[in-house]
């Protein structure tokens, strides 16, 4: 455990500063889109009562109150949700890739710690769960200071306070990150690491075989994919009904459990036996 943890920290301590712009800039955007939503509608509110006249019963059922919803949509808002989505799924396979750049490839030193090969592997994994997890509680705590940010600008006879859940209902990107119910959220992050977990194992194909294994590799992760959501496929495409929602849930729980079962045991087997040094 002692060695795993310390594997956790290395692998963190090493992407922290690209972690930390990603959030810095997440927070930095997405106050920016306060600022320009606020601004923009308390300008319309501006000409609207004061140089065109309309009453402000009329201006507010016409243009509706300020709400949290007009910043979550605004593409400043959005667009470093995209960056930081897209920089996690770069890193889910790049934090492989590092160890064997360089002349002196420092996979070797690393494959020979005195530690048990595995814990390479779920000290990767956790990483990039702690970092995923980490921008979601960095989003939720913006959403709150954006919030009350937004009841400073913008007065309480022009605004409408919206929850977490309806801003998450309201927003493509809000609703992946932050499911809507716990089930959801189980089910969806829970199908997301799976999924990382196939990819890792996709990867160690690759590492131990190069060119041939990079064929196994996606052989493997496309069986495992369509085992992995063999109930939604059956449902969604063939039209197979014969399952009420609870027992179609189980069933992917069933075979996602299985999927991580034989990832975990087909990346120990190539992490022990086909990667050397």
């Amino acid at each position: 455990m002692k060695n795993y943890l310390k594997l956790v920290n290395f692998e963190f301590n090493r992407c922290a500063k690209l972690y930390f712009i990603l959030i810095g800039l997440t927070a930095v955007s997405q106050l920016i889109a306060v600022f320009v939503e606020s601004r923009r509608y308390l300008s319309q509110v501006n000409v609207a009562l004061y140089q065109d006249k309309i009453p402000k019963a009329q201006f507010l059922s016409e243009t509706g109150e300020m709400s949290m919803f007009w910043i979550v949509n605004n593409v400043w808002f959005s667009l470093p949700i995209i960056i930081c989505i897209t920089a996690m799924l770069f890193y889910s396979f790049f934090i492989w890739y590092i160890e064997w750049m360089g002349k002196n490839s420092f996979i070797y030193r690393l494959l020979m710690l005195p530690t048990a090969r595995m814990n390479i592997f779920w000290s990767k994994l956790t990483t990039i769960a702690l970092m995923i997890f980490g921008l979601i509680a960095a989003q939720l705590a913006l959403l709150l200071i954006e919030g009350q940010l937004l009841e400073w600008l913008v007065t309480n006879e022009f605004r409408v306070d919206l929850s977490i859940q309806q801003l998450s209902e309201s927003s493509y990107y809000l609703a992946i990150l932050i499911p809507k119910s716990f089930i959801a959220f189980i089910m969806h992050y829970g199908a997301g690491f799976g999924m990382l977990l196939i990819g890792f194992t996709v990867i160690l194909f690759e590492r131990s075989f190069r060119f041939k294994g990079m064929l196994l590799g996606l052989v493997f992760g496309t069986v495992a994919f369509l085992l992995f959501f063999l109930p939604t496929i059956a449902s969604e495409i063939v039209g197979f009904k014969g399952l009420y929602p609870e027992e179609l849930l189980i069933a992917e729980l069933v075979l996602g459990l299985m999927v991580i079962g034989l990832s975990s045991w087909t990346s120990h087997y190539l992490l022990n036996k086909k990667v050397t040094v």
